[in-house]
């Protein structure tokens, strides 16, 4: 006799990923060299990070998430690019391809995998667990005040890169004080992280976190090795070229923090 629900536990995690292949046949189409490669780079971030939260959190948790991520991130992006809101004003090119709105759809779709990743190293750094459950009001907002540092330190270095490089979208004012860069662009990425996080760490009351299957190293590894991926390549391209050592020490110290949390954990669940 087969296992108990064999076929669909795997159901949600064969979607995790044919979500990303629709997504890719959709926006691929007709697109240069460079976009199609950030289009797809982004596109296998957040299949990857949707599997991840399917091991880690369950099928509906993880879809709790999801949403609440791209929502609010969608209408985070669209009240800046259009109104000068949270992150200063600023206007999107083509370089990232097709848009929802004035946003590019794979923007929505990074604030999910940045901020996820950033909810399972916080949990890492502070718990020595990839996922904490319900927590009281003070540590789900301490846990997603850190997990929105952890997004922020990311953009530190990609920020500069995707507007002086990439020619991703155009900022208003490019005499701010981090090399050409505003603050408060910043303080955007901080707000919206911090309310993501947050929001779906409010949700646990109403429907807790339910895996189907335990969690294994491989699993919390994901967001730990996409967070890293991002550190080496911003070592390695960053532009100006000082953003090279702040990546190192920015994304650095909490990926170490996370890595040792998660050598605790594994130690105590024995997990492959």
């Amino acid at each position: 006799m087969p296992a108990a629900g064999g076929p669909q536990r795997h159901a949600p995690r064969i979607a995790a990923l044919l979500l990303p292949a629709f997504l890719a046949a959709l926006l691929l189409r007709g697109q240069g060299e460079t976009t199609a490669l950030l289009i797809a780079s982004s596109l296998l971030m957040f299949g990857a990070s949707a599997a991840s939260a399917v091991h880690l959190l369950g099928a509906r948790a993880a879809l709790r998430f999801m949403l609440i991520a791209v929502a609010a991130g969608w209408a985070g992006e669209q009240l800046g690019s259009s109104y000068g809101l949270l992150f200063g004003a600023y206007t999107y090119t083509d370089v990232l391809g097709p848009r929802l709105g004035d946003v590019p759809v794979v923007i929505p779709l990074m604030w999910f995998a940045l901020t996820y990743g950033a909810y399972v190293m916080a949990n890492l750094a502070v718990w020595q667990a990839p996922v904490d459950g319900a927590a009281g009001l003070g540590w789900s907002a301490a846990l997603s005040l850190l997990a929105a540092l952890i997004v922020t330190a990311w953009d530190l270095g990609a920020d500069p890169y995707f507007v002086f490089t990439l020619k991703a979208w155009i900022m208003h004012k490019q005499d701010g004080w981090w090399f050409g860069e505003t603050l408060q662009g910043f303080v955007g990425w901080m707000t919206v992280s911090f309310f993501i996080v947050l929001g779906f760490r409010l949700t646990h009351r109403f429907g807790p976190i339910r895996p189907m299957l335990p969690a294994a190293r491989r699993h919390v590894l994901v967001p730990l090795a996409l967070y890293g991926g991002c550190m080496v390549f911003q070592m390695a391209v960053g532009d100006p070229v000082e953003l090279r050592t702040v990546a190192f020490f920015a994304l650095g110290i909490p990926l170490l923090v996370a890595a040792c949390g998660l050598a605790r954990w594994q130690s105590t669940h024995h997990q492959e």
